[in-house]
C-alpha cells in the first residue's frame, strides 16, 4: 500500500488538520524518513500556510484545538508547531506530548530559520513561537551581562526587542544598556 494510500485510511480521506476534503496530499513532517507514520494527510490551505509561516492565518488554525488530540504523533508535531508559530500559549499548556514526539517537533521547529520568500531570518523564543520587532519577552533564566557588571535574573521583561541577521540572537534593553540576548533564554510575554 502506497503512503497515500495509508494516509486516505488512517484520515478517512479529510484533512487531519482542519478537517476539509478537497485538495489533499500527503505531507512529510520534518525531519521525516518519509514514511506514513512521519507524515500527515492535508488540504491545500494548510499546506500553503505550513510551507509560508509569515501568512499564517489563525482564523483558520481555530482548528487546531480539536486536531491537537489526535493519537497520530506526526499529527501532534505538526499542532505543536503551529500553536507555537501563531503564540497560542493556552493550547500549547493543554497539549501533553512524549518526550520523543516533543523532541521531534522541536527539531522541525529549530531548522526553520529561512522563510521561502527571500532568506529573512526567523527569530524564535523558547516554545518556538515566532519573535517580531518590538515583541516583549521575558527572561527565562538568569543570564549574567559580561562588560555590563549585573547579571539580568529570570523573570526580567524586555520590551521593544529589537531583530538581528542571525536567527539565534535579538537586541534588548536591561538596566538602560542595549545588549544581544540569546533568543533561546527569552519567552513571548
Amino acid at each position: 500500500m502506497s503512503i497515500e494510500q495509508t494516509l486516505q485510511e488512517r484520515s478517512g480521506n479529510i484533512c487531519e488538520l482542519c478537517a476539509a476534503t478537497d485538495g489533499l496530499s500527503p505531507y512529510a513532517v520534518s525531519p521525516s524518513d518519509d514514511s506514513a507514520e512521519q507524515s500527515i494527510y492535508i488540504c491545500e490551505t494548510c499546506k500553503n500556510q505550513i510551507e509560508n509561516p509569515q501568512n499564517l492565518d489563525s482564523d483558520h488554525w481555530r482548528c487546531l484545538g480539536d486536531s491537537m488530540w489526535s493519537q497520530v504523533p506526526a499529527v501532534q508535531v505538526m499542532a505543536y508547531r503551529l500553536l507555537s508559530a501563531l503564540g497560542d500559549q493556552d493550547q500549547l499548556d493543554m497539549l501533553y506530548l512524549e518526550d520523543d514526539v516533543k523532541g521531534w517537533a522541536q527539531a522541525g521547529m529549530l531548522s526553520t530559520t529561512v522563510n521561502d520568500d527571500g532568506g529573512a531570518v526567523i527569530q524564535r523564543d523558547s516554545n518556538g513561537t515566532i519573535l517580531a520587532e518590538g515583541d516583549t519577552v521575558t527572561l527565562i533564566k538568569d543570564l549574567e551581562v559580561k562588560g555590563a557588571g549585573f547579571t539580568a535574573k529570570r523573570g526580567t521583561i524586555v520590551k521593544n526587542i529589537r531583530l538581528t541577521d542571525d536567527a539565534r540572537y535579538i537586541e534588548g534593553k536591561i538596566n538602560g544598556s542595549t545588549i544581544v540576548l540569546v533568543a533561546a533564554f527569552m519567552k513571548k510575554a
